[in-house]
């Protein structure tokens, strides 16, 4: 339907998470539409992004330095637990949470064959031994998976005398961290429960 160039444009616009035909071309027009100057810094920012951002080697968080401001600034001795990096900034919008976080880049969930070595399981219990870690709140997805996983998480750490929470209900089973409202996040993370 449009030259080659203009396809390909919408076709990776398309590529993205929720964006469909329509979105993608009225984004490919908005970039045709626009001076050279905007698509240029756009491009840049994309490529600055993938050479700079890289995990914190702490907490599995994306940072463009060793360490994420979070870990650097941040109470060690209480983690928040949780699936992606983008549910980072879910919690971080109900600003009444000091301790660090960390990142388990998935769950168990043995349906996709992944285990709790496919996730970043050893890297947790590393930082606990190493930071004297007091509590561990688990804000996995409320789903049967995340369950599972706070679960697993929650038997491996009693032996070693760590409290395990989990968010308090308010968070619909099945659903994403990362759409709850700073509301709902604020009640589940005060009314946290031992596992």
């Amino acid at each position: 339907m449009f030259d080659e160039p203009i396809e390909r444009l919408v076709e990776y616009f398309r590529s993205l998470p929720g964006v469909g035909k329509k979105t993608a071309e009225r984004y490919a027009f908005y970039i045709l539409e626009n001076d050279r100057t905007k698509a240029e810094n756009f491009a840049k920012a994309i490529i600055e992004v993938k050479d700079k951002v890289q995990l914190c080697k702490e907490c599995g968080n994306y940072c463009s330095s060793e360490l994420c401001s979070i870990c650097r600034s941040r109470n060690q001795k209480i983690i928040c637990v949780v699936q992606e990096p983008k549910d980072i900034i879910a919690m971080e919008k109900v600003k009444s949470f000091e301790g660090v976080y960390h990142v388990l880049f998935g769950c168990i969930n043995p349906l996709e064959n992944k285990g709790p070595n496919d996730i970043r399981i050893k890297e947790l219990l590393a930082r606990v031994s190493k930071n004297g870690v007091q509590e561990i709140i688990m804000a996995t997805n409320p789903d049967v998976e995340g369950e599972a996983t706070a679960m697993y998480i929650a038997k491996i750490m009693k032996p070693l005398g760590v409290k395990v929470t989990r968010l308090a209900q308010g968070i619909a089973m099945g659903s994403n961290i990362e759409f709850a409202d700073e509301v709902t996040l604020e009640k589940a993370l005060r009314q946290r429960q031992e596992i």
